[in-house]
């Protein structure tokens, strides 16, 4: 399954080196990774210089694209070591740099002039106007607000016709203008436009009411009592930061036809289950473009699909010129399956497996890859000695060996329904 064909890209996110690999083996047409001291992604980044090095080649023997991410609004303390970064970025040969700030443009021009520029969506790009002067700053791709709805993406595109186009399609919304929310910094004092943002759009908040002087006061506190913040409450109560989640798998023929080239996926945070699942999904409908019945059928597949993860609802953003939903009701849905573990490789009739979590012996467990599922039986489970077990636990580094009915690929991931109680 390969987009190129349809001259367009699916673009995931790759918070490790690990996922990465998950992304290009379930579509992914190119990824995008930093490390913690560049990137908007400070924590939960397993990248340094030397895995993204690692990365980077990976990545070019798969025959795809890496693009890295340098994204944050740099301060005078920033630029030494920007200037370093970009000296090994060049070295390394990157496809593309994403970035936010002007004055990095600059250096980028100056240590990697023969790499592509990637305006972040950080930089609130939302006009024609605008996506012409960065045009004309020498940047070849956008990646365009999420504000921007599928009219003006074609008005963008019918005016700067030589600019590369890139849309969020799938993944968090942020309750700040694209990303641009002082929350984080507020209340930690740890800044989301220098990637460190500890989402407290996503905590849960109480109401506390004082009554003085015949005036009844709102406010509401987080969940550890540590900040308060005066409001107006509606009858929705708790979560009042917290977005629906993106989701536009049935507006990618629109969103091609309008000038969109590269379709994002946001998640460096998630799991590899989670990662795998987006880009095959995705991959799926883009491999299906232009295929009449076809497309119909891979759209209501990948749906079903992407409605079996973990999230907080799902909707099209401002894509149709709505306003998007918010969930003021709880931070996730319920999952509907239980991501068990990873298949690291196979010693004859046994599969080396990464335990995420338990496993017992009369599980009835389905194996997902990039092909498709099929449901498993469990013959025999062994630990990491090669000794005969009746259940695997995760939560540590040894792998176990599992027999099952099938041999599976390397990469194929292991998931069970919610509500199957395990047998002991």
């Amino acid at each position: 399954m390969k987009s190129r064909q349809n001259n367009l890209e699916l673009l995931a996110p790759a918070g490790s080196p690990e996922k990465l690999k998950y992304a290009l083996h379930y579509g992914a047409d190119a990824v995008y990774a930093g490390i913690p001291d560049f990137s908007l992604r400070a924590r939960i980044n397993n990248f340094d210089e030397k895995t993204l090095k690692a990365g980077v080649e990976y990545t070019h023997k798969k025959g795809k694209k890496i693009y890295v991410t340098l994204n944050i609004y740099a301060h005078h303390s920033h630029l030494a070591k920007v200037e370093k970064h970009l000296k090994f970025l060049k070295k390394i040969k990157v496809d593309g740099i994403i970035v936010s700030d002007p004055g990095i443009i600059r250096l980028i021009k100056k240590y990697c002039p023969e790499t592509e520029i990637h305006l972040s969506t950080q930089a609130n790009a939302t006009n024609w106007q605008a996506v012409k002067f960065w045009h004309e700053q020498g940047v070849k791709r956008v990646v365009l607000a999420r504000e921007v709805t599928l009219e003006e993406i074609r008005e963008i595109k019918k005016n700067v016709p030589k600019m590369e186009l890139e849309y969020f399609v799938h993944g968090a919304m942020c309750m700040s203008y694209s990303g641009r929310c002082i929350l984080s910094k507020w209340m930690n004092n740890r800044s989301a436009n220098l990637g460190d943002c500890t989402q407290p759009c996503r905590w849960r908040y109480h109401t506390t009411c004082n009554i003085k002087h015949e005036t009844k006061n709102i406010s509401v506190k987080d969940e550890r009592n540590r900040f308060e913040i005066d409001l107006e409450e509606d009858q929705h109560g708790t979560y009042f930061f917290n977005s629906y989640d993106l989701n536009l798998i049935e507006h990618l023929k629109d969103l091609a036809e309008a000038g969109v080239e590269s379709f994002k996926i946001e998640g460096r945070a998630k799991s590899v289950y989670y990662i795998s699942i987006v880009c095959r999904a995705y991959q799926r409908v883009i491999s299906s473009l232009g295929k009449g019945k076809e497309l119909i059928g891979s759209v209501k597949k990948s749906q079903k699909d992407l409605t079996l993860l973990v999230n907080r609802g799902y909707t099209k953003g401002f894509l149709l010129g709505n306003e998007p939903e918010h969930n003021f009701h709880s931070d996730n849905f319920k999952n509907l399956v239980q991501f068990v573990g990873e298949v690291t490789g196979n010693e004859g009739k046994l599969s080396r497996v990464k335990v995420h979590n338990e496993i017992f012996q009369n599980d009835i467990l389905e194996a997902v890859s990039p092909g498709g599922d099929y449901k498993l039986k469990i013959k025999k489970i062994y630990n990491h000695n090669k000794q005969k077990v009746a259940e695997a636990h995760g939560g540590h580094k040894n792998e176990y060996f599992f027999e099952f009915d099938k041999v599976l690929e390397e990469k194929s991931l292991l998931r069970r329904k919610i509500n199957q109680k395990p047998v002991l």
